[in-house]
């Protein structure tokens, strides 16, 4: 029996068994022609952006240590406003701009237009510790990276751009040189980003484990909104709203006692 006698069968015996058996039977086949990220995609990303990938990530705190000292951040609550902020108007979103126009010049092969990018996330960092946190974060990744993962596109961006890396655009060019998706590569990166600034908030404040997983709840649709919002924008859209973040990154560079690097 032919393939589309099959279907016409099909279709013939989910009318007379109603509209729901049809539902259901269009919904399957709408997951089936679903493409899911592969394998290997989702193991690059896994490793990349965990807290074990030798970056430094845990040195850094964006200016959150400061702010606990200063009394701004005292609960998980005050935590979570404080990192929604920085997701919706600040770094977060920021990082997600770049990221998402680094991606598409490079997977493009626009060298002029990834340079443009990585120069600008240079010089969009506030102050100099937070320089510092996104350059140094963005060699690390590099040169790993590089080692272990290498692809043309690290090659092409050593000969655009010498200059400071940001993090953002190091992690954007190895997902679009590896083929993995934009919208999960991003979403990736914004999980890891706010997670890091979480486990900082964490031991700080302090906060209990469970706290801590409360505000990684909490944050799930606010990542995804910032990784919807920037797959939308232009590079005028980069901006921050934040100054009480800026400005506790700011402090936190002549802080008296410190644990961490920002």
């Amino acid at each position: 029996m032919g393939k589309k006698r099959v279907a016409l069968l099909r279709r013939v015996s989910l009318q007379k068994r109603g509209p729901r058996a049809a539902d259901a039977q269009q919904t399957h086949a709408s997951a089936d022609d679903r493409s899911d990220l592969p394998a290997s995609s989702l193991y690059r990303l896994m490793a990349w952006l965990s807290p074990a990938y030798p970056v430094g990530a845990f040195s850094y705190s964006s200016g959150l240590e400061w702010a606990v000292e200063a009394g701004d951040l005292t609960s998980a609550d005050e935590l979570s406003g404080w990192l929604q902020c920085l997701l919706t108007d600040g770094a977060g979103y920021c990082d997600a701009v770049l990221f998402a126009q680094s991606y598409r010049a490079c997977s493009s092969g626009d060298g002029r237009a990834l340079r443009e990018v990585a120069e600008l996330a240079a010089a969009l960092a506030p102050s100099r510790e937070r320089f510092l946190e996104t350059t140094a974060q963005g060699r690390a990744f590099l040169d790993v990276t590089q080692a272990a993962w290498p692809c043309k596109a690290f090659d092409h961006l050593a000969k655009i751009w010498r200059g400071p890396l940001a993090y953002p655009v190091a992690v954007a060019v190895a997902s679009a040189g590896h083929e993995i998706p934009l919208e999960q590569s991003l979403a990736a990166y914004l999980q890891a980003l706010a997670a890091n600034w979480i486990s900082a908030g964490v031991r700080l404040i302090p906060l209990g484990q469970t706290d801590g997983q409360r505000v990684t709840a909490f944050l799930e649709p606010v990542v995804a909104e910032a990784a919807r919002r920037a797959l939308a924008a232009t590079l005028d859209d980069a901006g921050s709203a934040v100054f009480r973040a800026d400005i506790a990154a700011m402090r936190h560079e002549t802080q008296y006692t410190r644990l961490f690097r920002s």
